[in-house]
């Protein structure tokens, strides 16, 4: 199983809505809106890490509200 941290920027007011769209997404476990640098943090969980990689480009970041996503794979 591979684990995974997906941190994303937002377009402003969009964080709520947008954070029940992320929870339907393929390989998503949880999703917490935060503060700081980011504005979401997704977690998400796989067999392979390709599956995360495609949620991520195919599913996510297709997303109009997305500004921006940095993907952090762990080594664990």
């Amino acid at each position: 199983m591979v684990r995974a941290f997906i941190m994303l920027k937002t377009t402003t007011g969009q964080t709520e809505a947008l954070s029940e769209t992320l929870g339907g997404i393929d390989n998503v476990t949880a999703v917490n809106v935060v503060a700081g640098d980011f504005d979401v943090i997704v977690e998400s969980e796989a067999e392979e890490v390709y599956d995360i990689i495609n949620s991520v480009s195919a599913q996510i970041r297709d997303l109009e509200a997305i500004v921006d996503t940095k993907t952090y794979i762990c080594l664990e």
